[in-house]
């Protein structure tokens, strides 16, 4: 994050994509797993999890987990 966006937050702006202003900066930590499971010859499904802890680097949120599943199919 740049150093005059910083100054806007810190100032209690609201920024579009973190929506919280004076933000407690913490470095922000993912961890990503997955499991991909072959169905049939065409078919695969993927199984996706997300840990985010202080997540957009606000220590005052989250931590956060995030479950994903995706079906693919070839014809």
């Amino acid at each position: 994050m740049n150093g005059p966006h910083r100054d806007f937050l810190a100032a209690g702006g609201l920024g579009l994509l973190i929506g919280d202003g004076a933000l407690n900066y913490r470095e922000e930590k993912i961890l990503e797993t997955f499991y991909t499971y072959n169905v049939n010859k065409w078919t695969t499904a993927t199984f996706d999890y997300q840990f985010i802890a202080n997540p957009a680097h606000n220590a005052d949120r989250g931590p956060a987990s995030i479950f994903a599943a995706r079906v693919h199919a070839e014809f």
